[in-house]
């Protein structure tokens, strides 16, 4: 039970900073670059981006995010990551409100985007696209953030918890570096 709990911890971890940086990057690199392009070249930039995005990994990680970080709350709250519990819930909250950002914001804006065809309508499909699109995208980014770090402390908190408690059934040491002295000797 305790491996399924490391590697289930350490998988939507992995996962939900992966979502992080993607959407991290978008905002310090990707939209910056795209805004100082002309209008045909943003709006047909975007276009391609959204249709190559839309590929078997990313699906994996964006979807698959959400019930493995609840399958770590499922895990801890049945196992030994009780003191983990609380980051783990958080991070579910944050992923699933970036979730909602992502299918209620940018997704449409992403589809209104795609009939953007002709030469009359690119600039007024930019013009209804872009900003909106930022900001949510800057918003995403920062939960998704904020949820990988709850993970990361949830991984940190889970393991400082399994050292403590395994020090504690193995000798009377009381902290990682007497139990470590008490080993070595």
């Amino acid at each position: 039970m305790k491996l399924l709990q490391t590697v289930t911890l350490l998988a939507c971890t992995i996962s939900a900073g992966l979502m992080a940086g993607l959407f991290a990057a978008f905002a310090y690199s990707v939209m910056p670059g795209l805004s100082r392009s002309s209008d045909r070249t943003m709006v047909e930039a975007m276009q391609n981006i959204n249709k190559a995005i839309l590929n078997p990994t990313f699906m994996l990680l964006f979807m698959g995010s959400i019930p493995l970080i609840a399958l770590a709350g499922v895990l801890a709250w049945r196992g030994h990551g009780g003191p983990a519990l609380p980051w783990i819930i958080a991070a579910f909250v944050l992923y699933l409100v970036a979730f909602f950002i992502t299918g209620g914001v940018n997704v449409p804006l992403n589809d209104q985007l795609a009939k953007a065809a002709d030469a009359k309508h690119i600039a007024a499909a930019r013009e209804q696209f872009e900003s909106t699109w930022v900001f949510w995208n800057i918003i995403r980014a920062l939960l998704h953030t904020a949820a990988f770090g709850c993970l990361a402390w949830a991984l940190i908190v889970f393991g400082a918890h399994r050292l403590s408690s395994a020090s504690q059934q193995t000798s009377p040491a009381t902290t990682p570096y007497e139990m470590h002295q008490t080993s070595v000797g």
